[in-house]
């Protein structure tokens, strides 16, 4: 199994990585690879990308039936969940059809961590491992060892300036903020609440125990998933919320003209 995920996943986009390095500036060359691989990757799984904001979309618009029901059956958990489900396939809404895309790319980004992970080896060891890996190409070859430095990261090493943790922590934060609907339960809202804050600060303090080069792959990939949730998911979703529905009664106000 480890050698068809090897095989199949892992080695082309190592040796794609380290290729990829070969052809950039030496001075930014494995950081910039960093970030291009991680924008093609993003842009390999648009379809599912799509898939999964479409999902999401269809939930965030059931919310006010939703938040009816949980008013009205609160107290009956067995009934709130038998209405919900009519909502739902009235709707034709897979309640955990937002999930399905998101599981699909777990395996992509896993071996994007492996590759990056894999390609700042320094110890003999890591060294050794990595040679296993390698295509017999010219380019690829020739690439190593790679330069480490990007901006003011050291790639191969925790950022301790903070810099990095914050900017991670930030995204993170707004990127849930845009998907996390209010609910009326107040114990389904404050475990809401706790995870919008738990999650970027895991993420945060991630940044400081794990090379660079992860956390940059994290912060550029949430920058996608900010950007093509407010060009394609409709704006800033549950973030500024009145600016979102502000701007659907602006556009309903268009047609209606």
């Amino acid at each position: 199994m480890a050698n068809l995920w090897n095989l199949i996943i892992l080695d082309p986009m190592l040796n794609g990585l380290i290729a990829l390095s070969s052809l950039l500036p030496k001075a930014v060359e494995f950081g910039l690879a960093i970030i291009i691989l991680t924008v093609v990757v993003r842009l390999i799984l648009t379809p599912l990308t799509l898939r999964q904001l479409k999902s999401t979309k269809a939930m965030q618009s059931m919310q006010p039936k939703i938040q009816e029901l949980q008013k009205k059956y609160g107290k009956n958990k067995q009934k709130l969940q038998q209405e919900m489900m009519k909502v739902y396939k009235e709707a034709g809404v897979n309640p955990i059809g937002c999930m399905w895309p998101m599981l699909i790319q777990f395996p992509i980004w896993i071996a994007l961590y492996q590759s990056i992970m894999k390609a700042l080896a320094t110890t003999p060891e890591n060294l050794l491992d990595l040679s296993q890996h390698l295509y017999s190409w010219q380019i690829v070859n020739q690439a190593l060892p790679l330069n480490s430095h990007f901006l003011w990261l050291d790639l191969g090493q925790p950022d301790h300036t903070l810099i990095l943790a914050i900017l991670v922590g930030g995204t993170t934060w707004v990127q849930q903020k845009m998907t996390t609907a209010p609910s009326v339960d107040p114990r389904q809202q404050s475990m809401s609440s706790m995870m919008l804050l738990m999650m970027p600060f895991m993420f945060g303090m991630f940044c400081l125990m794990f090379p660079s080069g992860l956390p940059l792959f994290w912060l550029v990939s949430t920058v996608i998933g900010i950007a093509t949730q407010y060009f394609i998911g409709g704006g800033w979703g549950y973030l500024r919320p009145s600016s979102t529905k502000q701007s659907a009664l602006g556009r309903g106000s268009k047609r209606a003209l």
